[in-house]
């Protein structure tokens, strides 16, 4: 009998079939991880894990499939809100009479709560890190950090006055102050994040690259979104989005670019060269008729791209498993390849794709022995995902996010049983509904 020490670890998740996701990696069927504080300890076969820990909580996979949390890169979480208020419009009608009026009587308190909505939709589905660009940010911050998630967030600036902070030379304060109180915190990171080159000027976007830059943080914004938004800019400056970005230097591997759908081979070519980082969002880019961005094109460059839902009210939901389905299908019925974006590449841009953009690649999006624990379990033993030939084209085309039953993030249990353990969803819910008769008034 073996007289070796095991090592302890705070949690050990068993009986479950692995997939890491990590360069090179194979499934692990009957297979095992240590989790020791925040990271992942060990990874195998249940026999060797066993062997080698004891740990304070054991998590049953319950024959399930364990696999890396999921990165939603662009969205705006607190949109819950207005989830369904505005359908079935274009995108500049959609934006000034609807959500930028609605937007004005936003606060604090409903941009707290709407964000707690959408991190219980997020961490049900098995998303552990999202993106975020949206009013009242430290709001945002702070309920993600109630729900232990994972985000990047960061105050969303216009060249007018914003409800959130007032005229624009508070919001760069506003976002200097959030990159201060946020610094080195272990879930929350902070991005500049000018909205899009129609409502910022040069000056703007200017200023805030020379805060992301001063800070080492990422800039954020929307680019090419929309055929009118390229004709605009075209108009007012002479130059493509892309090439109006050039122009004055903030193409670059800091730089997170957000839809990118009305490109051209030269400009695909410069954002390769510059290092720039592109987000998919492909159902709201079809549910507001943008257009569908040519991913293939870029991935085939080298650049970096990740998958993102969106906010609610352009999309309407935040389940990524939804969102890889519709990515891959949407591209091959574009071209009438069906062999454009197989399941494979899809599942990567949604892990890590989405953590390369967000620069984390090295914590998380893939399960590797010293990466953080963000880790969710798939019940496999469902209609829909049997039998079980090919897991990443299950997960793509089968799975939905209502198939999570554990999430775990950062070392720690959020999701258990389908319940949430980090927030009283309950009273959420029940603040959605207030919402409602605030917003419409009845």
């Amino acid at each position: 009998m073996s007289t070796e020490k095991k090592r302890k670890a705070d949690i050990l998740i068993t009986d479950g079939t692995i997939l890491p996701l990590s360069p090179g990696s194979e499934v692990i069927p009957s297979g095992a991880l240590a989790i020791v504080g925040d990271k992942i300890a060990a990874i195998g076969s249940e026999g060797e894990i066993r062997a080698a820990f004891d740990a304070k909580e054991e998590v049953n996979a319950r024959q399930g499939l364990i696999m890396p949390g999921l990165v939603n890169a662009h969205t705006h979480a607190a949109m819950t809100c207005y989830r369904g208020m505005a359908d079935d419009l274009p995108l500049m009608e959609w934006l000034n009479n609807y959500i930028f009026p609605a937007e004005s009587k936003t606060d604090g308190d409903l941009v707290f709560h709407s964000t707690l909505l959408a991190c219980a939709e997020m961490i049900r589905s098995g998303t552990t890190t999202f993106c975020d660009m949206y009013l009242f940010e430290d709001r945002v911050a702070e309920a993600a950090k109630k729900a232990s998630m994972r985000a990047l967030v960061g105050e969303v600036l216009y060249d007018f006055s914003s409800p959130s902070y007032g005229p624009l030379e508070k919001g760069l304060e506003y976002t200097e102050r959030l990159i201060s109180r946020w610094k080195n915190d272990p879930l929350i990171s902070i991005a500049v994040e000018p909205h899009a080159l129609y409502t910022c000027s040069p000056s703007l976007l200017k200023e805030c690259q020379e805060i992301a830059k001063s800070h080492d943080v990422p800039l954020i914004t929307h680019l090419s979104e929309t055929r009118s938004e390229v004709e605009e800019i075209l108009k007012k400056y002479g130059k493509t989005p892309v090439n109006h970005l050039e122009k004055f230097g903030l193409l670059s591997s800091t730089l997170i670019a957000c839809h990118c759908v009305w490109l051209n081979e030269q400009e695909m070519d410069l954002l390769a060269k510059r290092g720039v980082k592109v987000v998919h969002n492909p159902e709201s880019n079809m549910k507001l008729a943008s257009g569908v961005a040519p991913v293939p094109e870029l991935l085939s460059r080298g650049v970096s791209v990740g998958l993102g839902t969106d906010g609610c009210a352009s999309n309407n939901n935040l389940d990524m498993f939804q969102e890889m389905d519709t990515t891959a299908k949407l591209h091959k019925v574009h071209r009438l390849d069906p062999t454009v974006m197989p399941a494979r590449a899809v599942l990567e841009i949604a892990t890590m794709g989405g953590a390369r953009v967000l620069g984390m690649e090295k914590e998380i999006g893939s399960l590797e022995v010293g990466k953080k624990a963000d880790v969710i379990i798939l019940d496999l033993n469902q209609p829909h995902l049997q039998p079980l030939y090919n897991i990443p084209s299950q997960l793509v085309y089968s799975a939905t996010g209502a198939d999570v039953h554990t999430v775990i993030i950062n070392g720690k249990i959020v999701l258990g049983n389908r319940k949430i353990l980090t927030f009283d969803e309950e009273e959420v819910l029940q603040k959605a509904h207030e919402w409602k008769k605030r917003i419409t008034g009845s």
